[in-house]
């Protein structure tokens, strides 16, 4: 049954081979065929994106796979939106398994807040609703101007544990950061397992960046206080101030990283939404092997593994790092064995087909508590 006549579209926006892969699975599943489309780079690198069919009046689902050049996946959902857009779709959705720029979500000094300012470009091209998964921060779904449905990987990761990881019940899930305590709870109490938290990193983590933006006026220290005297400070008429001193916030020091939590003749199961830079892994799992774990498992929805990731984990006290299909690996996945993925388009696409068919998506939801 082709299920692409009752009036909905699926088109991939990637233009290399190995993003595709997500979305022929997705279509599969659904029993359809890809929109024929053809997306790629001119010679001078702008986009050009030329659809092959008759989108009029339909719902369109694009899914876009982010690979390692981010900017140019962008734009190539970007303009395939608004090639839809301008060919009189109804309703387009875009199926964004990892969205890009999620960890700029907050101020960072004088920076930006990108990915609020890629949830308004995506309004403006013409999306109409989104899908991703694991978002970065919950709060994301906020920068948008209309629906986003963030769905869990959770449930296949905690079916590889039971099904894949020998003796789990012998396991303890571990949080690398107390930030990533909330998540691996969840993980330790849908499996009955205890808890560790690591505490104490060798780099500060993007929580202890400051946020807002930091432009006191001038000022000068003054002995005798332990903050800044403002006491040059004058009243938009000219009227002399008065000397205000100004605490000064004390830095952070990071202690070394300490376990808490017995792992001691147990298997330790990492648990993260994102690994990409994988330095932090490795000194976490150097210090669960010193403390007496004797396997160490990390799991992650979306696994980026930046630069020198697999090597690294290759040459590492990592046992296996299983990961699922939202981003392309295929390449880390021959450079390191010890990577393992999971699939979810059988999530992505019933979510694409109750959407289409107005159906409820709590199903989808189904035991998702607000910490989740």
């Amino acid at each position: 049954m082709n299920i692409s006549r009752g009036g909905y579209r699926v088109f991939s926006a990637n233009s290399t081979t190995a993003c595709t892969e997500l979305a022929k699975k997705i279509t599969e599943r659904l029993g359809v065929e890809l929109g024929k489309s053809v997306v790629y780079q001119e010679s001078n690198s702008e986009t050009r994106v030329d659809v092959k069919e008759s989108v009029r009046g339909q719902d369109i689902f694009i899914i876009q796979t982010i690979p390692r050049d981010v900017n140019t996946a962008i734009m190539e959902l970007l303009v395939m939106a608004y090639a839809l857009k301008t060919s009189c779709a109804k309703n387009i959705i875009g199926v964004i398994p990892y969205f890009p720029y999620s960890k700029q979500c907050k101020m960072r000094k004088r920076g930006s807040i990108v990915c609020k300012l890629l949830a308004a470009m995506l309004a403006k091209a013409g999306l109409t609703h989104i899908i991703t998964m694991d978002l970065h921060q919950k709060e994301i779904q906020g920068f948008f101007s209309f629906p986003v449905d963030n769905l869990r990987a959770s449930p296949f990761l905690i079916q590889y544990i039971q099904e894949e990881i020998p003796d789990y019940r012998n396991a303890i899930i571990v949080a690398k950061s107390p930030s990533a305590a909330k998540r691996a709870q969840s993980y330790a109490e849908r499996l009955r397992l205890g808890l560790a938290v690591m505490h104490g990193e060798a780099n500060h983590s993007e929580s202890d960046m400051a946020d807002g933006r930091q432009s006191p006026p001038l000022s000068r220290v003054t002995t005798g206080h332990t903050g800044l005297e403002l006491s040059d400070y004058r009243f938009p008429h000219g009227e002399p101030g008065l000397s205000v001193f100004l605490p000064v916030m004390m830095a952070k020091e990071k202690p070394p990283i300490t376990v808490v939590g017995d792992v001691g003749g147990r298997i330790a199961i990492i648990i993260d939404d994102i690994i990409d830079d994988v330095e932090d892994f490795v000194a976490a799992a150097e210090i669960l092997k010193e403390r007496g774990a004797y396997k160490i498992y990390i799991m992650a929805t979306h696994g980026l593994l930046s630069a020198d990731g697999p090597r690294l984990i290759e040459e590492s006290a990592i046992d296996e790092v299983v990961v699922t299909n939202t981003v392309p690996h295929e390449v880390q996945k021959l450079q390191c064995p010890k990577i393992k993925t999971v699939d979810v388009s059988m999530i992505l696409a019933e979510a694409i087909r109750r959407i289409h068919n107005g159906e409820s998506m709590a199903y989808l939801f189904r035991n998702i508590a607000v910490d989740d």
